[in-house]
């Protein structure tokens, strides 16, 4: 697997943060914010 750097680790966050707010959207139902800020976490770890 390949080292990302922070740019692209910061821009795959960036991309989960937007499509949890558009799926919070779309089912007009919950709350984005542990999804939004676990996004840094989400993109380390996988």
């Amino acid at each position: 697997m390949k080292d990302l750097d922070m740019a692209q680790e910061t821009r795959m966050a960036n991309a989960i943060r937007a499509l949890a707010m558009d799926a919070v959207e779309q089912a007009k139902s919950g709350h984005p914010g542990m999804p939004m800020g676990m996004a840094d976490v989400a993109t380390v770890l996988f």
